[in-house]
């Protein structure tokens, strides 16, 4: 419920498809009884101007209905895809925000697949919703009132079905939610395997570890397939079991209808509306059983999406911030102690220097020491137990990320390349860079 609000920009659309949805049932519930009338009057007395009159009046009425739903289809299609794009719009920008708190708390490969697979299984719950969620249950209701008013006698069989038929739907979804939850997680840990590999590709030739990669892969993607089956059967069988019920109740009813007919009771045009109205309440819970389907797997999407959303972040701007004067270039640290979530002793203590302006400090440690993260803390990727670190006198706590990392120049551990051109990487930090300060900064580099 929390993401409807992003349906917002599409409330006319949406409104103008559940109103053609609702014209498409009004006309397939319409049409059962003008066949009645073409029977019982036309057929029976033989008034072919009558059977002219109601058959112009049937195509009319499907011809209607027909183009309601292919409307109703097309509007809720272009209302899905823009909530999914929005959506998917406001996820980047709040990932985006993310501190490496939590991007570490979430993980890369479950992060790429909340945003691509999650969003699309509510984009498709959404758009099977606005034209079934409206559409089924007016017709099975319309179509149990018009059973009745036609055949009370023989309506009364779906008073003994319908609890039948909720019962199988309601242990369906009481066992498939939690697989369908369980499938999103291992599908995070099958991205994850096939990430590390990708990206590791060369640590893993070099150290021979082809085999133990691939045996990884295949167990996790056989947990993932067999979660994947045994949900899928579940779900899979509550359509056959009520298209079972449904049908049986159909065959049911055409007996004591026969029965009824030689008795006089009711005629082949009341009989032959009644079936197609029962044929409308099976379609119904047809569809209200696919619509249970695909719901429980959306729903754990949104539960998946809504985390993120409502995810705090941990490294904010401060209110009032400070700012520095001047170029300056002093980078200090007072007795900085930090340690990473859930490890049992800190990766820095009581540390203090200061690395001043036209001086070169280096930090020597041998792997693990604590380099980098000395290096990330000065831009403020994590924030210190305790202690300060100051830029130009100012401590980087109360200054804006933006200006903060503005100050300074960083070159990753690891290269990393982003789509597009050399030149467009080189000036990724720097957009107005020219060709002097392109040149003036690989000479740097490689001194």
């Amino acid at each position: 419920m929390k993401l409807f609000r992003y349906l917002k920009p599409f409330r006319l659309s949406i409104s103008a498809a559940l109103v053609l949805v609702m014209i498409r049932a009004l006309a397939d519930l319409y049409l059962p009884t003008l066949s009645a009338d073409m029977v019982n009057v036309g057929i029976v007395n033989g008034d072919i101007q009558y059977i002219w009159h109601v058959g112009i009046r049937m195509m009319v009425f499907a011809a209607a209905g027909t183009s309601a739903f292919i409307f109703s289809g097309y509007l809720s299609s272009r209302a899905a895809a823009g909530f999914a794009r929005l959506l998917r719009e406001q996820v980047f920008s709040r990932v985006e925000s993310f501190s490496l708190y939590e991007f570490n708390r979430f993980g890369t490969a479950s992060l790429i697949n909340r945003t691509t697979n999650d969003i699309t299984h509510l984009q498709n719950v959404l758009i099977f919703g606005m034209r079934m969620m409206v559409m089924a249950p007016m017709l099975s209701i319309g179509s149990l009132f018009l059973a009745f008013s036609k055949e009370p006698v023989l309506a009364r069989a779906f008073l003994a079905v319908i609890p039948v038929l909720f019962a199988i739907i309601s242990i369906t979804i009481r066992k498939g939610v939690p697989l369908f939850q369980a499938m999103q997680v291992k599908l995070d840990d099958l991205n994850r395997i096939v990430r590390e590999r990708l990206t590791g590709i060369r640590v893993i030739r070099a150290f021979n570890r082809d085999d133990y990669e691939k045996q990884r892969f295949q167990d996790t993607n056989s947990d993932y397939t067999a979660t994947a089956v045994r949900v899928n059967r579940i779900m899979g069988a509550m359509m056959p079991l009520m298209t079972l019920v449904m049908n049986l109740t159909i065959v049911g009813i055409v007996w004591f209808a026969g029965i009824r007919i030689d008795l006089g009771f009711t005629n082949v045009g009341n009989l032959m509306a009644f079936i197609q109205y029962a044929m409308h309440i099976m379609f119904s819970f047809v569809a209200i059983s696919r619509i249970f389907v695909v719901i429980p797997r959306a729903t754990a999407s949104a539960a998946r999406i809504n985390e993120i959303l409502d995810t705090a972040v941990e490294i904010r701007d401060p209110e009032k911030a400070k700012k520095t004067e001047g170029k300056g270039g002093s980078v200090e640290f007072r007795e900085v102690t930090f340690s990473y979530p859930g490890a049992e002793r800190p990766t820095l203590s009581n540390i203090s220097f200061i690395a001043r302006p036209g001086k070169v400090t280096g930090i020597i440690g041998s792997t693990g020491s604590g380099k980098s993260t000395l290096a990330g803390l000065i831009l403020r990727f994590y924030d210190v137990d305790s202690g300060s670190i100051l830029v130009d006198g100012v401590d980087v706590r109360e200054m804006t990320q933006e200006s903060l990392r503005s100050k300074i120049g960083f070159v990753p551990q690891n290269a990393v390349l982003f789509s597009g051109s050399v030149l467009e990487n080189i000036r990724f930090g720097r957009e107005d860079a020219d060709e002097k300060d392109i040149m003036r900064a690989a000479e740097t580099a490689q001194a």
